[in-house]
């Protein structure tokens, strides 16, 4: 048993494969928002957003007990019960009566991502060691959000031949059965992994970090990089809440037809998972801090480019702006938790940092819905890009540097 990326490319790759399925099954509920507008006739901006509300909850929950979990029942367990979750979201959304039926069906989307997504995260990080974090992440969000733009893509397309629903959903059920399938018969357990990196780190240090009743808070609070990465997180996903939720109701104001929407949102997951091929790295070698401000700054200029245009062509840059700063931020924030959690509550301390990260769409489904509702999407979606400022002002300020932290052999620096 060896740490290393090359060492376990076969088990490596299987689980880039899987987290494609799982992040394949979110493209489809972009198209959420017009089937409660125009299917079930919802008016209030907020009620709409409670379907994102619905997901953020529950897989920020998840996440948190995902990471705990992982370290005493083992990855694939994981990975396969949230699977099994999924097998039903896609036909409640095909036989659902009325918009409840819609929540429900992402509240289990979000157990699904919760367990599925973090145990393909933890289980990579297992694998590669210290040396490749942000590749092996840059990798793992490539994968998952490339399959959102591409589902997004296909399934608009689909909309805009028959109607919004079922026939979008039916490649959901198809998706569930290959990751399910996928990971039953060749994803295998990589806690030993963790084990076997813990114990190397012991040798050159005795510095384990807080004892795990206190990870939460460490992570949350105490620590400068840890609860800088966990703000962060949060307002990333909260920019990709208010995305999937008001854009859609945005664009249709303008009188862009679903499947027009539905091309103009791909760019975002679209640029943002292939450019994390190179910001995964890059953040091995630069330095996390300084990729995670600039990429806030630069999803801030986005989100207004977005805002302020009223041709396509604004919109669609927008939307690349904001991939691109997205894909500065998320495999670098990863990273980050990483390389200050020791193996031994690494698990956990990243179920805490993807916690607070995904309560972003809640709270991100609540500001924008109603601000929007008590007075416009345009203004709602101004005072995101605000609060991504501040965001990165916040980074600036009052994070670290991680990266030394690992190399200087776990002596972790709080500044």
């Amino acid at each position: 048993m060896t740490l290393g990326l090359r060492a376990n490319l076969n088990q490596f790759i299987v689980l880039v494969v899987v987290n494609a399925f799982v992040g394949a099954l979110v493209g489809f509920y972009a198209l959420v928002p017009l089937i409660g507008q125009k299917e079930f006739g919802l008016t209030s901006n907020t009620v709409i957003l409670s379907y994102i509300f619905s997901f953020g909850i529950t897989k920020a929950f998840c996440n948190y007990y995902a990471g705990r979990l992982a370290d005493r029942f083992g990855r694939r367990k994981l990975l396969i019960f949230g699977w099994l979750l999924a097998v039903p979201v896609p036909i409640l959304v095909i036989l659902a009566p009325n918009w409840w039926w819609i929540v429900f069906a992402n509240m289990l989307l979000g157990i699904n991502q919760g367990f599925a997504w973090s145990m393909t995260v933890i289980m990579k990080i297992d694998l590669v060691g210290p040396a490749n974090r942000g590749l092996a992440m840059g990798l793992n969000e490539f994968a998952g959000y490339l399959a959102v733009s591409i589902t997004l893509i296909a399934s608009g397309y689909i909309a805009s031949l028959y109607n919004l629903r079922p026939e979008p959903f039916y490649l959901g059920i198809g998706f569930t059965a290959a990751g399910l399938i996928l990971s039953l018969l060749k994803v295998k357990e990589t806690k030993q992994y963790a084990m076997l990196e813990a114990k190397q780190r012991s040798n050159q240090s005795q510095n384990e970090g807080p004892a795990p009743k206190s990870v939460f808070v460490f992570t949350t609070l105490k620590d400068r990089a840890l609860s800088s990465s966990c703000f962060a997180g949060l307002v990333n996903n909260l920019i990709f809440g208010m995305s999937w939720g008001l854009f859609p109701l945005f664009f249709a104001s303008k009188g862009l037809d679903v499947s027009t929407i539905n091309f103009i949102k791909a760019f975002y997951p679209g640029v943002w998972s292939v450019l994390q091929l190179a910001t995964g790295p890059m953040s091995d070698r630069l330095g996390r801090k300084w990729l995670i401000v600039s990429g806030q700054l630069t999803q801030a200029a986005g989100i207004w480019l977005t805002v302020f245009s009223n041709n396509i062509l604004g919109w669609i840059v927008g939307s690349c702006l904001i991939g691109l700063g997205t894909a500065l931020v998320y495999p670098t924030l990863l990273a980050a938790v990483s390389d200050v959690a020791h193996p031994r509550w690494r698990a956990e301390s990243l179920g805490t940092y993807r916690f607070w990260r995904d309560v972003g769409y809640a709270v991100g489904a609540v500001f924008s819905g109603v601000l929007a509702d008590l007075i416009n999407i345009p203004f709602s979606i101004n005072m995101i890009g605000l609060l991504t400022v501040a965001s990165a002002l916040l980074v600036a300020f009052r994070m670290y540097e991680t990266i030394h932290s690992n190399k200087a052999g776990d002596q972790i620096r709080r500044r």
